[in-house]
């Protein structure tokens, strides 16, 4: 029998397996070189755009702060003269009301009925003043509660006193002017 000897044959089989191997390992070294970096660059050409996003959202919101401080100043301006409007309207409404209160006092209160101050405080008004009897004090209340500008009469004091030698009475009474409605507005 003839003898072969194929050791040889092995090791050169062996020995290009593992130069395949130590190729192939490096191949693949190099490609997981390559991917890896990709995947890096990838990653940080992405936060770069993110952190020129966020730049630019930062400069928008500055703006946008900006704005919204203007807007929030006009509405205090607004609010301020809107304030103002409404102090003149009440002040242009109010302005007839004592006209219209000294009107109805002189055709309201009756004879022998003297008034002695007045005193308005809003839409209150308190009355001091004498009167002959205290049927005339009732009748400037009756008197008052039927006028279409003077409501709520309420006495708060009547004493009788002594005034130039004659016997009066001295009364206190406080009621309230009624705010008229401008022409053509329905309360």
């Amino acid at each position: 029998m003839i003898r072969i000897n194929l050791l040889p044959h092995r090791e050169e089989a062996r020995k290009a397996r593992r130069e395949q191997f130590i190729v192939l390992a490096a191949l693949v070294s190099a490609l997981a070189a390559v991917v890896i970096f990709a995947v890096y660059s990838l990653i940080d050409v992405q936060i770069e755009e993110q952190n020129g996003k966020n730049a630019f959202l930062k400069q928008e919101i500055a703006v946008l702060d900006k704005q919204l401080d203007q807007i929030k100043r006009l509405k205090e301006q607004t609010q301020a003269l809107l304030a103002r409007k409404r102090v003149i309207e009440n002040l242009q409404r109010d302005r007839g009301e004592t006209v219209y209160l000294l009107s109805e006092m002189v055709s309201q209160v009756p004879e022998g009925v003297y008034l002695k101050s007045m005193k308005q405080d809003g839409l209150k008004v308190n009355v001091t003043g004498y009167a002959q009897s205290n049927a005339r004090v009732s009748a400037l209340m009756r008197n008052i509660e039927g006028s279409p500008w003077l409501e709520q009469p309420r006495l708060i004091e009547t004493k009788a006193v002594l005034l130039q030698g004659r016997r009066v009475n001295e009364f206190g009474m406080e009621f309230t002017l009624t705010r008229v409605a401008p022409e053509g507005v329905v309360k």
